[in-house]
């Protein structure tokens, strides 16, 4: 309408993310790139640098949020776990925009959780966040891996296994619309 303007669109998002030890990594992009082929997909794949299980999106802003980072990562320092595995050994579709479908790596078989732990961890770090006062976005979590998104949903199927022992989490920083992520802070997970 004349004399209105659209709203400003986000620039910078932030979340806590677990990032695939560089094998792990690189097995996961050619997971992507093999059923992309498979499947005739049309989407882009997720390129390695920005391979990733999101934990806790923080939110979207119009410009990195110095404050919201600060008591992000005092809380993040508060996290304490022991290393742990994860395993994803699935391909499914989650919902998304028409025409814009995640085809996502997940665990399990549908009756059960081989991701157990890294969704326990989750919890943990979702309450040591809600107690510095950071709302979270994740309150149903499901553990997974976006490899691309796709015009068409893809009926699931089981893959070859990837797994990792998670060593560390991290509070990541994506430049919306530039396909890029910086990683701001790391913290060890230790025995």
């Amino acid at each position: 309408m004349p004399g209105f303007d659209a709203p400003p669109r986000p620039t910078d998002r932030l979340f806590f993310a677990l990032i695939p030890a560089a094998d792990a990594g690189t097995a996961i992009v050619r997971q992507g790139r093999l059923l992309r082929e498979e499947l005739g997909l049309t989407g882009r794949l997720i390129g390695v640098d920005r391979v990733h299980v999101t934990l806790s999106h923080l939110g979207d802003y119009l410009e990195l949020p110095q404050d919201v980072v600060a008591t992000a990562m005092s809380a993040a320092a508060n996290v304490r776990a022991e290393p742990f595995d994860v395993v994803f050994e699935r391909v499914v579709s989650f919902h998304g925009r028409p025409r814009n479908y995640p085809l996502v790596l997940v665990g399990g078989d549908g009756d059960s959780d081989s991701n157990a732990t890294l969704t326990a961890f989750q919890r943990t770090l979702v309450k040591v966040l809600q107690k510095a006062g950071i709302r979270s976005a994740n309150s149903h979590y499901t553990p997974h891996i976006t490899l691309l998104y796709n015009k068409y949903r893809v009926p699931p199927r089981v893959v070859e296994s990837i797994r990792w022992t998670v060593q560390e989490f991290a509070l990541v920083h994506s430049l919306l619309g530039r396909s890029r992520h910086v990683t701001l802070a790391r913290w060890p997970l230790q025995s």
